[in-house]
Protein backbone atom coordinates (compact mmCIF):
# COMPACT_ATOMS: atom_id res chain seq x y z
CA UNK A 1 0.00 0.00 0.00
CA UNK A 2 1.19 3.76 -0.73
CA UNK A 3 1.71 5.75 2.32
CA UNK A 4 -0.65 7.89 3.90
CA UNK A 5 0.28 11.83 4.32
CA UNK A 6 -1.06 12.97 8.17
CA UNK A 7 -0.73 16.37 9.18
CA UNK A 8 -1.89 18.30 12.26
CA UNK A 9 -2.41 21.66 12.10
CA UNK A 10 -2.80 24.42 14.89
CA UNK A 11 -6.78 23.55 16.04
CA UNK A 12 -7.89 22.19 19.41
CA UNK A 13 -8.55 18.62 19.22
CA UNK A 14 -4.90 17.08 19.16
CA UNK A 15 -6.45 14.03 20.50
CA UNK A 16 -8.40 13.24 17.18
CA UNK A 17 -4.69 13.85 15.12
CA UNK A 18 -3.34 11.29 17.71
CA UNK A 19 -5.62 8.43 17.39
CA UNK A 20 -5.42 8.57 14.00
CA UNK A 21 -1.35 8.67 13.66
CA UNK A 22 -1.36 5.39 16.79
CA UNK A 23 -4.01 3.65 14.53
CA UNK A 24 -1.76 4.21 11.27
CA UNK A 25 1.28 3.12 13.62
CA UNK A 26 -0.77 -0.03 14.71
CA UNK A 27 -1.91 -1.03 11.71
CA UNK A 28 1.98 -0.75 10.03
CA UNK A 29 0.66 2.15 7.63
CA UNK A 30 3.78 3.73 5.94
CA UNK A 31 3.06 7.35 7.63
CA UNK A 32 4.55 10.67 6.60
CA UNK A 33 3.23 13.38 9.15
CA UNK A 34 3.48 17.22 9.89
CA UNK A 35 3.02 18.97 12.76
CA UNK A 36 2.74 23.05 12.36
CA UNK A 37 4.51 24.75 15.37
CA UNK A 38 1.14 25.80 17.05
CA UNK A 39 -0.16 22.13 17.11
CA UNK A 40 2.73 21.06 18.66
CA UNK A 41 1.86 23.92 21.19
CA UNK A 42 -1.36 22.22 21.15
CA UNK A 43 -0.16 18.69 21.52
CA UNK A 44 1.59 19.69 24.99
CA UNK A 45 -0.96 21.66 26.39
CA UNK A 46 -4.30 19.18 25.62
CA UNK A 47 -2.58 16.07 25.90
CA UNK A 48 1.07 16.88 27.49
CA UNK A 49 2.77 15.19 24.01
CA UNK A 50 6.32 15.53 23.77
CA UNK A 51 7.67 15.96 20.00
CA UNK A 52 10.03 12.99 20.44
CA UNK A 53 6.46 11.06 20.33
CA UNK A 54 5.98 10.76 17.12
CA UNK A 55 9.99 9.02 15.72
CA UNK A 56 8.58 5.74 15.16
CA UNK A 57 9.48 2.99 13.10
CA UNK A 58 7.40 3.32 9.12
CA UNK A 59 7.06 7.27 10.44
CA UNK A 60 8.58 9.76 8.38
CA UNK A 61 8.55 13.17 10.29
CA UNK A 62 8.44 16.01 8.13
CA UNK A 63 9.67 19.94 8.86
CA UNK A 64 6.49 21.96 7.63
CA UNK A 65 9.27 24.84 6.64
CA UNK A 66 11.03 22.45 4.15
CA UNK A 67 9.43 22.12 -0.06
CA UNK A 68 12.30 19.78 -0.47
CA UNK A 69 10.54 16.91 0.54
CA UNK A 70 8.86 13.99 -1.27
CA UNK A 71 5.32 14.91 -0.43
CA UNK A 72 5.72 18.21 -1.72
CA UNK A 73 5.34 16.45 -5.55
CA UNK A 74 2.60 14.85 -7.57
CA UNK A 75 5.43 12.30 -8.48
CA UNK A 76 5.26 11.02 -4.98
CA UNK A 77 2.50 8.45 -4.64
CA UNK A 78 -0.12 8.26 -1.31
CA UNK A 79 -2.89 6.96 -0.82
CA UNK A 80 -4.45 9.87 0.77
CA UNK A 81 -3.59 12.56 3.38
CA UNK A 82 -5.64 13.60 6.23
CA UNK A 83 -5.33 16.75 8.07
CA UNK A 84 -6.44 16.29 11.77
CA UNK A 85 -7.35 18.66 13.47
CA UNK A 86 -7.93 21.17 10.67
CA UNK A 87 -8.14 24.71 11.62
CA UNK A 88 -10.02 26.89 10.05
CA UNK A 89 -7.21 29.08 9.08
CA UNK A 90 -5.61 26.19 6.97
CA UNK A 91 -8.75 24.97 5.25
CA UNK A 92 -9.18 28.30 4.32
CA UNK A 93 -5.92 28.39 2.97
CA UNK A 94 -6.15 25.11 1.18
CA UNK A 95 -9.54 26.15 -0.31
CA UNK A 96 -7.89 29.01 -1.85
CA UNK A 97 -4.66 27.03 -3.19
CA UNK A 98 -2.02 29.52 -1.28
CA UNK A 99 0.24 27.18 0.19
CA UNK A 100 2.61 29.20 3.19
CA UNK A 101 3.93 25.85 4.27
CA UNK A 102 4.64 22.22 3.72
CA UNK A 103 1.31 21.09 4.58
CA UNK A 104 -0.54 23.32 2.43
CA UNK A 105 1.52 22.58 -0.74
CA UNK A 106 1.00 18.89 0.30
CA UNK A 107 -2.76 19.01 0.74
CA UNK A 108 -3.05 20.93 -2.67
CA UNK A 109 -0.98 18.17 -4.24
CA UNK A 110 -3.20 16.13 -3.08
CA UNK A 111 -6.42 17.83 -4.42
CA UNK A 112 -4.58 18.38 -8.03
CA UNK A 113 -3.78 14.18 -8.11
CA UNK A 114 -7.14 14.04 -7.33
CA UNK A 115 -5.80 11.82 -4.20
CA UNK A 116 -8.31 11.19 -1.11
CA UNK A 117 -7.63 14.53 0.76
CA UNK A 118 -9.84 14.42 3.91
CA UNK A 119 -10.00 17.64 6.61
CA UNK A 120 -11.02 17.21 9.59
CA UNK A 121 -12.32 20.39 11.18
CA UNK A 122 -12.71 20.89 15.00
CA UNK A 123 -14.86 24.51 15.23
CA UNK A 124 -17.92 25.86 16.55
CA UNK A 125 -20.26 27.41 15.49
CA UNK A 126 -19.09 27.87 11.43
CA UNK A 127 -19.58 31.18 10.15
CA UNK A 128 -20.78 31.66 6.35
CA UNK A 129 -16.71 31.41 5.04
CA UNK A 130 -16.10 28.94 7.08
CA UNK A 131 -19.37 26.84 5.22
CA UNK A 132 -17.91 28.56 2.21
CA UNK A 133 -14.72 27.07 2.28
CA UNK A 134 -15.72 23.68 3.35
CA UNK A 135 -18.11 23.28 -0.09
CA UNK A 136 -14.89 24.66 -1.94
CA UNK A 137 -12.97 22.13 -0.69
CA UNK A 138 -15.64 19.58 -1.33
CA UNK A 139 -16.50 20.65 -4.57
CA UNK A 140 -12.22 20.13 -5.39
CA UNK A 141 -12.42 16.44 -4.39
CA UNK A 142 -11.49 16.90 -0.65
CA UNK A 143 -13.55 15.38 2.35
CA UNK A 144 -14.28 17.45 4.65
CA UNK A 145 -14.95 15.08 8.02
CA UNK A 146 -15.98 17.27 11.18
CA UNK A 147 -15.21 15.73 14.48
CA UNK A 148 -18.71 15.03 15.07
CA UNK A 149 -18.32 11.67 16.68
CA UNK A 150 -21.71 9.88 17.27
CA UNK A 151 -23.03 8.53 20.42
CA UNK A 152 -24.72 5.29 19.57
CA UNK A 153 -21.94 3.20 20.40
CA UNK A 154 -21.78 4.93 24.74
CA UNK A 155 -18.86 5.85 24.55
CA UNK A 156 -16.96 6.57 28.05
CA UNK A 157 -14.33 7.79 27.37
CA UNK A 158 -12.33 10.66 24.98
CA UNK A 159 -10.55 8.19 23.72
CA UNK A 160 -13.70 6.42 22.58
CA UNK A 161 -14.82 9.67 21.06
CA UNK A 162 -11.55 10.02 18.70
CA UNK A 163 -11.59 6.38 18.06
CA UNK A 164 -14.68 6.81 16.21
CA UNK A 165 -13.39 9.91 13.85
CA UNK A 166 -10.24 7.76 13.31
CA UNK A 167 -12.13 4.92 12.65
CA UNK A 168 -14.07 7.05 10.10
CA UNK A 169 -10.97 8.23 8.43
CA UNK A 170 -9.89 4.79 8.14
CA UNK A 171 -13.22 3.68 6.23
CA UNK A 172 -12.53 6.56 3.49
CA UNK A 173 -9.04 6.05 2.90
CA UNK A 174 -10.59 2.47 2.54
CA UNK A 175 -7.65 1.22 5.20
CA UNK A 176 -9.25 -2.01 6.87
CA UNK A 177 -10.32 -0.77 10.71
CA UNK A 178 -12.63 -2.84 13.34
CA UNK A 179 -11.62 -0.72 16.23
CA UNK A 180 -15.24 1.53 15.70
CA UNK A 181 -18.49 -0.26 16.33
CA UNK A 182 -20.79 -0.01 13.42
CA UNK A 183 -24.02 0.74 13.56
CA UNK A 184 -26.45 -1.90 13.65
CA UNK A 185 -30.31 -0.54 14.54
Amino acid sequence: MAPIVLAMSGASGAVYGKEIFDRLVAARVETHLVITATAQVILKDEMDIPPGYFNRAGVTVHDNGRYDVPIASGSFLTAGMVVAPCSMGCLARIASGVSTDLLERAADVHLKERRPLILVPRETPLSDIHLENMLRISRAGGTILPAMPAFTHRPKTIEELAAFIAGRVFDHLKLPQDFTPRYTG
